[in-house]
């Protein structure tokens, strides 16, 4: 509308611009009218509908065509008006609309020029003039063919890069739109693993995908850990860690020359085939990619089509996500560009939340660390002196034999909420416990544990070296930790050994007393424990977080024996 009063305010300034016309000072009317009315129906209602903008549209395409005939100059002064309409269907829709509209503004102007040709203006003129109307004034010059055949080819070019400018801005807002919605997946509060289960929802809701994979690997290790997420019943199922294989590495995190690539399955001959299209970190098409490297993978997961996109975390990680049998929509390459830059932009907020998840970890360690210092400096040594001196009136009290046990008994209490406070201490403290310093500590543990409450303990390996992983190690560490709390609150054991061996494919951790054992007799495996209720919960649960299997053999007023049986493999990925 603001085109239209300029024009209406330059034509009343120099009125031969459309010779003049009343009929063209009337259309300009028209036309600022109705805007008018467009802007108030819009402010009342704040969303208009699809026809209703096609309405408008056809209104904006007709009325420049219209004014058109009335131009006297050799330059259209109002063709910037059908430039408007071209620019106004780019904002609004995209590259096929602007097209659209370019060809009918072209055809409105054909037929203009044929009804110039028959002679149709020229009878109207007559016919105003016949019933004392004001004459049409309209203006051929423009109309001529030649003229008019260049003013066409510049709408249709002029049309075609205004739609191709608005796809391209118009993808580039979804795309936008997409790498914000994914990036607020990433959130501290969810965790790693929640944070992983968000994006990849998005990427199998987004591509359609069957199925998801996530293989990565430490850089300083050969651990590989890899997840994976289904879509099942058109509903993304929880992202869940897999157990870990010694063929991973050469499944997943094989090399190849692309970052990035599309894979599609054929099968000729019996055989099965793979189509790939790659890029490279910079984005570039890379040729001659071997389809080889996927064999091994294909045999592990069945799939139609495959992406790949690799993606490291700072220094610390990297590795690849898979999403299999999903549908890819345009051009190949510009879908495996747009999924490079989705996981590039993503990566680093992804690797913020594991960042901040292990600060907060640690963070939680230090100050357990301090206050189990604290306690140990304050309480415990409190208590302990305490005890001193009572053992010191004991020993030299003239009193009668009741005062003597009375003190004795005050003691025995003392000397129980030391050892207690102790076992705080320790339960609070962060286990850094790998392979290399399993033996030493579970020695130093059970020393500790002889030293400070008189039961006669001993630990035996049977093994010289121990290569498991450090999850592993921590369990096994607190697992023996607890099991000798539990046999100095409960056994009445003079004597416990503590025995760490392998047999079978699995690790194996005995802790035996003679103490009064359990309240059943014989031996209960983990499955007939949890049924029956018996046995430690805490040793129970954390059996259970690596995989393990607890036996329990139990003489009643003899003694008890617990085996765990750990599988020797490798970690999988938890939290």
């Amino acid at each position: 509308m603001f085109l239209a009063v300029s024009a209406l305010v330059a034509i009343l300034i120099d009125p031969g611009e459309i010779r003049y016309s009343v009929w063209a000072s009337g259309l300009f009317a028209f036309y600022i009218a109705q805007g008018v009315v467009i802007m108030l129906l819009l402010r009342r209602r704040r969303e208009s509908t699809a026809s209703f903008r096609w309405l408008v549209h056809g209104g904006d395409v007709v009325w420049p065509a219209l004014i058109s005939v009335f131009a006297a100059s050799q330059s259209n002064p109002f063709f910037l008006f059908l430039v408007f309409v071209l620019a106004a269907a780019a904002y609004r829709w995209g590259l096929w609309e602007t097209v659209g509209t370019a060809a009918a503004s072209v055809l409105l102007l054909w037929i203009e020029n044929l009804a110039f040709h028959l002679g149709f203006f020229t009878w109207a003129g007559r016919l105003f003039l016949h019933h004392n109307l004001p004459s049409l004034q309209v203006a051929p010059a423009d109309f001529e063919p030649q003229r008019l055949f260049m003013r066409s080819i510049y709408l249709l070019v002029m049309g075609l890069l205004l739609g191709y400018l608005a796809e391209q801005q118009k993808q580039l807002r979804a795309e936008k739109a997409v790498i914000a919605r994914v990036l607020g997946k990433a959130r501290v509060e969810a965790g790693l693993s929640g944070t992983l289960q968000e994006i990849v929802g998005e990427l199998i809701s987004m591509y359609g995908a069957r199925q998801a994979l996530i293989a990565s690997r430490e850089a300083n290790s050969h651990r590989v850990f890899v997840g994976e997420m289904r879509l099942n019943s058109k509903a993304s199922s929880a992202f869940r860690w897999l157990d870990p294989l010694p063929s991973d590495r050469e499944t997943y995190l094989y090399g190849f020359p692309a970052e990035t690539y599309y894979a599609s399955a054929s099968s000729r001959q019996g055989a099965r085939t793979f189509s790939l299209v790659g890029l490279d970190r910079t984005g570039a098409k890379v040729l001659n990619l071997p389809p080889a490297s996927l064999e091994g993978l294909a045999k592990q997961h069945e799939f139609q089509s495959l992406v790949v996109v690799s993606f490291s975390f700072g220094r610390e990680w990297w590795g690849r996500i898979f999403l299999l049998d999903l549908s890819l929509t345009g051009d190949v390459e510009e879908e495996l560009r747009f999924l490079q830059e989705l996981v590039q932009q993503v990566g680093p907020a992804v690797y913020n939340v594991y960042l901040l998840r292990r600060l907060r970890l640690r963070a939680g360690a230090l100050e357990r660390a301090r206050f189990a210092r604290e306690l140990h400096d304050g309480a415990v040594q409190s208590l302990i002196s305490m005890e001193m001196q009572v053992d010191v009136l004991r020993r030299t009290t003239d009193k009668s034999v009741s005062i003597t046990d009375e003190l004795g008994r005050i003691q025995g209490l003392l000397r129980e909420e030391v050892l207690k406070l102790r076992e705080l201490m320790q339960q609070m403290k962060s286990l850094d416990v790998d392979s290399r310093r399993l033996l030493g500590f579970l020695a130093d543990t059970v020393e500790r544990f002889q030293r400070e409450t008189g039961i006669s303990a001993r630990f035996h390996s049977d093994l010289d070296e121990v290569d498991m992983p450090q999850q592993v190690c921590r369990e096994l560490a607190r697992i023996v930790q607890e099991g000798l709390v539990n046999v100095r609150k409960h056994s009445r054991a003079r004597q416990v050994l503590v025995r760490l061996g392998a047999k079978n494919q699995h690790w194996t951790l005995v802790m035996e007393d003679d103490g009064c054992g359990f309240s059943f007799a014989g031996r209960l495996s983990h499955l007939e424990l949890d049924t029956l209720g018996r046995g430690p919960l805490v040793i129970k649960e954390r059996v259970r977080l690596i995989d393990g299997e607890l036996a329990i053999e139990s003489i009643p007023g003899q003694g008890s024996r617990l085996e765990i049986n750990v599988p020797q493999k490798r970690e999988a990925a938890y939290g």
